[in-house]
C-alpha cells in the first residue's frame, strides 16, 4: 500500500469513527444489520467539518512521519469532536488516557456510545480530548492560541485549522496579523489551514463566496503565502494536499514569508448526498446531523448503513476492533503523536519561575500612609527582573498600555516583540522583545492563552473597563481549568493572571466610557475551585500578591491594582502578614482597641481605602469618644464562607472581624452589590451598608469621581451618623457640616479645575 493509499486508509477509517460517534451506541462494527436499537435516541454532534478535519491529520501525520516533525494541532471549527476524538484512538493516545477505552471492538463500542451522552464527553474538542489545547466553539480564537504555542517554542509547528465561520468573526480577523509578532529565530511557527466547506449553520461562509483572486490578495496583505487545495474528488485531492504540504513544509524550512494552506471540500464531504428529495453533501444541511429520526424511519436507517459501509470498515479494522497494521503505521511515533505532543498537556513541561525576592523591591514606610507611592511602578521593577531570570519562560501582553500602566521598567530587560518596519523614532521594538503589545484585547488574551497552555507563564495587563471585552474568553478559560481538575491525566498549568490598572477611580481624565469594574462581577461567576480575585491598596501589598499569584497554578487569578500615587500603608512585614491573611484590622487606623467597636469601616479597593482612612481620621477628631474599627479586605473570596471558597471565613472568624450587630460601612471598588452577594448569609447582614460604584461617572477630578458615587469620606462620615444608633439625631450639626464640605469640595472643582489641596495632600494625621 502507497503513502497515499494509507493516508485514505486512515481517513475513511477516522470518518467512520466520527459517524459511529454520532450515531451509535452499539454494533461499532456492522457485524450485523444496523437495527433502530443500536441508535442513539438523542442524536447530537456535527458531521459537516467533520471529514474535512480528518482529512487534515490524516495527512499530517504523514508529514510528521516522514520529517520527524514536532506538532500540535489547533481545532478552530466548533465542533470538531467527532474528529479530535477519532484521531486520538487511532493514534491509541486515547486508550492510554482511557484504558476502558480499548482500541478494540468493546472500546469502540464506549468510543461511540459516551459521544454526547449523558455521563459521556462533549461533542466538541475539550479538555477530556487528548492533543487538545483549544475547546471547541469559542469561534474566533483558534490562530491566537495557536500562535501563542508557538512563542519560545523553536521547533514546534501549530498547525492550526480555521473554520470558515469562524474566519468571519472580529478576533480571527485580527489574528492574521500575529504573524507580525513572531521570532522565526525564537519561536516555532503557525501552519494556518483556512478550511472552506462554503457555509456556517444555515448561510453561506463569506470568505467560501468571495472570489478566490481576492482571496489570495486578502491572505498575502495579511503577510502569508497562500496555496490553494481544493476539490471534491478524494484521489485528487490527497495527491493535491501531499504534495501541498511538501512544499509549505519546505517553505517552512527556509524561513521566509510563513505559508498558508486554504482548503477547499465540500460540507459534510463522504457523507448522505441527498436526504428526502433535498441536496445535503455540500450544503449548510451537512452542519450537524444529516440523517434524523433514524430509528423511527426505516429508510434513514438504511441509509445510515450505506454510508457507514461505504468507507469499508471490513479493509480498516481487524478481527478484534483495532486499526489494521496499514493504518497503525500511518501513526507517528510516541511524543510525535499529535494527540499525546507534551506541548498538548503544558503541564507536562512546565518549569517554575525563576523569581527574584519581592521583599528586596519594597516601599520603605517609616509611618502609615504618610507618603505616596505608584503602586505598578514599583511592581515593574520586579517584573523587569522576574523577564530577565526566565529568559523564553515568561512574556507580558497588554494592548498598548505597559508603558501607560506604569510598568516601563520591563524594557529594561526586553523589549517589545515587532518584526514589521521599525522606524528610528521608534522605541522598545525587536523581533525578539517579549512584551507583546497590541491593540486588541482578543489576541492578548488568546496569546497569553495559548502560551500558557503549553507549559510557561505569563502576566495579561490591562485597563480595568475593556478587559470586559474578553469576558468570554475568560469564561472558556476557566471552564477549561474546572474541566482539568476531573482529569487526571491533565497536568497543571501557570495561571492566567491579569493585572487592571487605569481602574474606575482614576480614569477620571478619560471619563464615563473607560470607567467599569464589572469584571470581578464576572469573574466571581465562576467555580471557587479556579477563581481568585485581590485587590492590594498599596505597593507592598501589590508586591506581595504578584508574587503568590506567579507562583500559583491552574487559577485564574484577578489583581486589581492603581498606577497613580496612593499612600504608603504597610511595611513589607505587615503586608505580607495582611496579604497571608487576606482581610484584617487596620490596628494603627482603629481606637477599639481592647473594647467592643461602635462601627466597623471596612474597605478593599485603594482608592475606597484611602477614603476609608480619611473618614475614620474625620470621626476620630470630632468624635473622639466613637470606637472605630478598621477593616482592609485584600483577598475578596474571604468574605465567602468556606463552603463556598477555600479561602472563605467560618462564621466566627467573620464575627470577630466585622461583628455580628455592629453597623459595618463597607467602601468597595466594585459594583455595591458584590459585597451583598458574598455575605448574604451572615450575621448581621441588615446592618452591612456598602458603598462602591453605582454607574456615575465623567470627565472629571479624582474627588470629585469619588462624590458622584458616594464612596468620599464626607459622604462615609454620614453613614455612620445615620448608622449608629447612639448618635442620630445628636450630629445632626457634624452631619451638616460634611454635607456642606462636600458642596465646597464640588464648587472647588468647578472653579479651580483640580481638587482642594486638602485632598490632595491628605495624609494619615496620627
Amino acid at each position: 500500500m502507497d503513502a497515499l493509499a494509507k493516508v485514505d486508509a486512515y481517513w475513511r477509517a477516522a470518518n467512520y469513527l466520527s459517524v459511529g460517534q454520532i450515531y451509535l451506541m452499539d454494533n461499532p462494527l456492522l457485524a450485523e444489520p444496523l437495527r433502530p436499537e443500536h441508535v442513539k435516541p438523542r442524536l447530537l454532534g456535527h458531521w459537516g467539518t467533520t471529514p474535512g478535519l480528518n482529512f487534515c491529520f490524516a495527512h499530517l501525520n504523514r508529514v510528521i512521519r516522514e520529517r520527524d516533525q514536532n506538532m500540535i494541532y489547533i481545532c478552530g471549527p466548533g465542533h470538531g469532536g467527532p474528529a479530535a476524538v477519532a484521531h486520538a484512538w487511532l493514534e491509541g493516545s486515547y486508550s492510554e488516557r482511557y484504558p476502558d477505552v480499548s482500541r478494540d471492538a468493546q472500546g469502540m463500542r464506549r468510543l461511540f456510545r459516551q459521544f454526547s451522552f449523558p455521563g459521556g464527553i462533549p461533542s466538541h474538542v475539550a479538555p477530556e480530548t487528548p492533543g487538545s489545547i483549544h475547546e471547541g466553539g469559542e469561534l474566533g480564537y483558534s490562530l491566537a492560541h495557536a500562535y501563542g504555542a508557538a512563542f519560545d517554542n523553536p521547533d514546534l509547528v501549530v498547525a492550526c485549522v480555521i473554520g470558515d465561520g469562524e474566519a468571519e468573526t472580529g478576533p480571527l480577523a485580527a489574528s492574521w496579523h500575529s504573524n507580525k509578532f513572531l521570532d522565526r529565530g525564537r519561536d516555532g511557527v503557525v501552519l494556518p489551514i483556512l478550511h472552506l466547506n462554503g457555509y456556517k449553520i444555515a448561510n453561506p461562509a463569506v470568505l467560501a463566496r468571495i472570489p478566490e483572486d481576492d482571496l489570495v490578495k486578502l491572505m498575502e496583505g495579511y503577510g502569508y503565502r497562500p496555496h490553494i487545495v481544493s476539490g471534491d474528488d478524494p484521489g485528487a485531492v490527497h495527491e493535491e494536499m501531499a504534495e501541498t504540504l511538501e512544499s509549505v513544509f519546505d517553505e517552512l524550512a527556509d524561513g521566509g514569508r510563513l505559508p498558508m494552506i486554504v482548503l477547499r471540500t465540500p460540507k459534510g464531504w463522504t457523507g448522505p448526498r441527498e436526504v428526502d428529495g433535498l441536496p445535503v453533501e455540500g450544503t449548510w444541511r451537512a452542519h450537524q446531523v444529516p440523517l434524523q429520526g433514524v430509528r423511527e424511519r426505516p429508510e434513514h436507517l438504511a441509509m445510515l448503513e450505506e454510508w457507514m459501509r461505504s468507507y469499508r470498515p471490513q479493509e480498516l479494522f481487524d478481527a478484534a476492533g483495532g486499526p489494521v497494521e496499514e493504518i497503525l503505521r500511518t501513526v507517528p511515533d510516541g511524543p510525535r503523536r499529535m494527540s499525546a505532543n507534551p506541548h498538548a498537556n503544558g503541564g507536562e513541561l512546565l518549569r517554575p519561575l525563576v523569581l527574584p525576592d519581592f521583599r528586596d523591591y519594597a516601599v520603605e514606610v517609616k509611618s502609615h500612609a504618610s507618603s505616596p507611592t505608584e503602586p505598578t511602578r514599583v511592581l515593574g521593577g520586579f517584573l523587569r527582573d522576574v523577564f530577565a531570570a526566565n529568559p523564553g519562560n515568561f512574556r507580558l501582553m497588554g494592548p498598548d498600555e505597559t508603558a501607560s500602566n506604569r510598568l516601563s521598567a520591563v524594557f529594561e530587560a526586553t523589549p517589545k516583540a515587532w518584526d514589521a518596519e521599525i522606524l528610528p523614532t521608534d522605541e522598545h521594538l525587536a523581533p525578539d522583545g517579549r512584551v507583546m503589545e497590541v491593540l486588541s484585547e482578543h489576541l492578548c488574551q488568546g496569546w497569553l492563552e495559548g502560551y500558557l497552555l503549553t507549559g510557561r507563564h505569563g502576566l495579561f495587563n490591562c485597563y480595568e473597563a475593556f478587559i470586559h471585552i474578553v469576558d468570554a474568553m475568560f469564561n472558556q478559560h476557566a471552564k477549561w481549568l474546572e474541566s482539568t481538575r476531573r482529569i487526571g491525566w491533565r497536568r497543571p498549568v501557570a495561571s492566567l493572571n491579569y493585572l487592571l490598572s487605569s481602574h474606575v477611580w482614576r480614569q477620571d481624565h478619560n471619563g464615563f466610557s473607560h470607567q467599569d469594574p464589572g469584571f470581578l462581577d464576572v469573574v466571581m461567576n465562576k467555580k471557587s475551585s479556579v477563581v481568585r480575585v485581590y485587590l492590594p491598596p498599596d505597593a507592598n501589598t501589590l508586591l506581595s500578591v504578584a508574587d503568590h499569584c506567579l507562583r500559583s497554578r491552574d487559577y485564574v487569578n484577578v489583581v486589581v491594582a492603581g498606577k497613580h500615587p496612593v499612600l504608603d500603608l504597610m511595611s513589607m512585614d505587615e503586608a505580607v502578614g495582611h496579604c497571608t491573611r487576606g482581610v484584617g484590622v487596620l490596628d494603627w487606623a482603629s481606637n477599639d482597641d481592647g473594647v467592643e467597636p461602635d462601627v466597623v469601616l471596612a474597605c478593599a479597593g485603594d482608592v475606597p481605602t484611602l477614603e476609608t482612612l480619611a473618614a475614620a481620621a474625620l470621626l476620630r477628631a470630632h468624635l473622639p469618644e466613637l470606637r472605630i474599627r478598621v477593616v482592609n479586605v485584600v483577598d475578596l473570596m474571604r468574605l465567602q464562607p468556606p463552603s463556598e471558597h477555600p479561602h472563605g471565613m467560618s462564621d466566627a472568624e467573620f464575627d470577630t472581624v466585622f461583628t455580628a450587630d455592629k453597623p459595618v460601612i463597607f467602601n468597595f471598588h466594585g459594583y455595591p452589590w458584590l459585597i451583598h452577594r458574598l455575605t448574604y448569609r451572615r450575621n448581621g447582614h441588615d446592618n452591612l451598608h456598602v458603598r462602591g460604584y453605582r454607574e456615575e461617572g465623567t470627565t472629571t477630578t479624582p474627588f470629585d469621581m469619588a462624590m458622584m458615587n458616594d464612596i468620599d469620606r464626607y459622604h462615609l462620615v454620614m453613614d455612620v451618623i445615620d448608622r449608629v444608633p447612639a448618635l442620630g439625631g445628636r450630629q445632626a450639626h457634624l452631619r451638616q457640616h460634611m454635607a456642606d464640605t462636600r458642596l465646597h469640595c464640588k464648587l472647588h472643582t468647578r472653579e479651580h479645575g483640580e481638587d482642594p489641596v486638602e485632598i490632595r495632600e491628605w495624609v494619615w494625621p496620627y
